[in-house]
């Protein structure tokens, strides 16, 4: 369990590199940039594979869309300058609530 966790950790750190190349790409008019949203989704998603082989799907798929999320919405404040309102931030600590309750307390998650 705890590799799968690792490799879901390093799916999502993968997609977030993607999704902010997918930006910095300018609709893919920049060849760096879109270069690394090619590569970092094809990557993301091979490492969503092999941790689905021992977390389930819904599981995974609800810590890999919450915790990219939050971390985009991070990124698009820090690197780009996007501004979150406190309802954002709110929506945001939801999210990171579910996912640790999901984590913490559900059987679910087990294996």
């Amino acid at each position: 369990m705890q590799s799968s966790s690792i490799i879901l950790g390093a799916a999502i750190v993968c997609e977030v590199v993607a999704t902010s190349a997918l930006k910095a790409s300018d609709g893919f008019t920049r060849p760096a940039p879109s270069a690394v949203t090619a590569v970092g989704y094809l990557v993301s998603f091979y490492l969503l594979s092999l941790a689905l082989k021992t977390i389930p799907v819904g599981v995974a798929y609800a810590i890999w869309s919450g915790l990219g999320i939050v971390l985009i919405a991070a990124i698009g404040w820090l690197v780009f300058g996007q501004r979150l309102d406190a309802p954002a931030l709110l929506g945001m600590a939801l999210i990171i609530a579910g996912v640790a309750v999901m984590n913490l307390f559900s059987k679910t998650t087990a294996h």
